[in-house]
């Protein structure tokens, strides 16, 4: 019993104490921020539903063909890359038909008289 008394006299000594504040009548705590958000008018025209027609489904409309002509593909033939006129001209002949100062501007800028004399036949192919 006398555990049960000392149990019972613990508990009770030992509870906190509740205390309350006092409620400020300020103006800041009393008043909430509301935000209002404009909502648009409902509309006054009154609107009639049109009736849906599927009978109307036109192929030619969904699905319309090119009426332009497609450009058909024109087959080139393989391009040789040996110019069989190269070995027929010579240095004389292509600077007869593009000048000395052009062949000596195709020798430098090509590297070789080979390569101005394949410029000269391609120009000569071309003609």
């Amino acid at each position: 019993m006398t555990s049960t008394a000392f149990f019972i006299a613990g508990c009770s000594s030992q509870a906190p104490t509740v205390t309350q504040k006092p409620v400020s009548a300020t103006k800041e705590a009393n008043t909430t921020k509301v935000i209002k958000e404009h909502v648009p008018q409902r509309s006054r025209k009154k609107i009639k539903l049109k009736k849906v027609e599927d009978d109307n489904f036109s192929e030619a409309y969904m699905y319309p063909e090119d009426r332009t002509q497609k450009e058909k593909a024109v087959k080139v033939a393989a391009a040789n890359t040996t110019y069989p006129a190269v070995a027929a001209m010579g240095r004389e002949e292509c600077i007869g038909m593009i000048g000395q100062e052009k062949f000596d501007k195709y020798t430098q800028m090509f590297g070789n008289e080979a390569s101005s004399i394949k410029r000269c036949a391609m120009l000569k192919a071309m003609q």
